[in-house]
């Protein structure tokens, strides 16, 4: 089974092109698969038949896991065991019988543009690391990145005198994103007051060219941006639970209110289905409800 697994990852990674954060994702759904099945002493892929794949999901179910985590699991599953029929590894698809739970559709968490505002203006600007903060929150609320393309921007991706960035999203898909003049604004400051800064404490040989660098003067891990944001949410005295992909849902939502075509909101999220951003439109016209419940007189 681990011989398979691994098989079938080396084949999402060079055949597929899938991003690295997608591969661990199905990594950690097969791995939690495979450590099922040997606890229920099943030591041959040829043993698992569809009853078996049924209890594996009401253990999970039973554990407590999450409807869109169960979902996943199947997703991943069907896939798996498809490509093992296909390798020829397996004469039958034990996948075939089990239908995909429904989901139950709920709506991204977002931000008034207030809110957004009172985060982004939070960090003290008067110090090295609050210029380098106020740039990240106005860059990813500008363009709607997703952390992994946040961190991951280099100086060669700026394209400031033309107001643009390149960004390489899901399956190394390419796209150019436009900045607003106060995130090129902010992010001139940082190349130019803090970034050199930074530069310096990279005590390593090793340099990199990271446009956001943390305060060890290296490239940011994804937690790394979560805790800053974290923090500046508190700062905002903002109660919600805000996360870097709220800032991208708001972003997306933000656009939509104000007239924003949504072929154009989904090229510049990197959706490559129109479905995934139309998630957005069902936000814009809640709020639409939200606002005329509160200010028509007879509502």
């Amino acid at each position: 089974m681990k011989t398979y697994i691994e098989e079938y990852l080396h084949f999402l990674k060079i055949e597929r092109g899938l991003s690295q954060n997608t591969i661990v994702s199905y990594q950690r759904d097969l791995n939690q698969y495979q450590a099922y099945l040997l606890e229920q002493n099943i030591s041959s892929i040829d043993e698992v038949d569809r009853f078996v794949i049924m209890d594996f999901l009401t253990y999970l179910k039973e554990s407590g896991k999450s409807s869109t985590t169960i979902i996943r699991m199947v997703s991943s599953l069907r896939k798996f065991h498809q490509f093992l029929r296909q390798e020829r590894y397996t004469e039958s698809d034990p996948m075939q019988y089990i239908d995909t739970p429904k989901k139950r559709q709920t709506l991204p968490k977002t931000l008034s543009i207030e809110e957004v505002e009172k985060i982004i203006e939070a960090p003290d600007t008067t110090s090295v690391l609050g210029i380098r903060d106020r740039a990240i929150l106005e860059v990813m609320y500008a363009t709607g990145l997703r952390v992994t393309e946040l961190i991951t921007l280099t100086l060669n991706d700026l394209h400031l005198s033309i107001g643009l960035l390149k960004t390489l999203g899901k399956g190394d898909k390419e796209r150019i994103v436009p900045l607003g003049d106060q995130a090129i604004y902010w992010i001139n400051k940082y190349l130019e007051e803090s970034r050199p800064e930074l530069v310096i404490k990279n005590k390593t040989d090793v340099a990199n060219d990271y446009l956001f660098l943390n305060y060890q003067g290296k490239g940011f891990s994804r937690q790394g941006i979560w805790k800053n944001l974290k923090v500046y949410v508190s700062q905002a005295g903002i109660n919600k639970d805000v996360t870097p992909h709220t800032l991208r849902h708001s972003f997306a939502t933000h656009l939509l209110e104000n007239g924003a075509d949504l072929r154009i909101v989904q090229e510049l999220l990197g959706h490559a289905d129109i479905s995934t951003t139309q998630i957005y439109t069902h936000i814009s016209k809640q709020r639409l409800a939200d606002v005329y419940k509160e200010h028509f007189p007879r509502a």
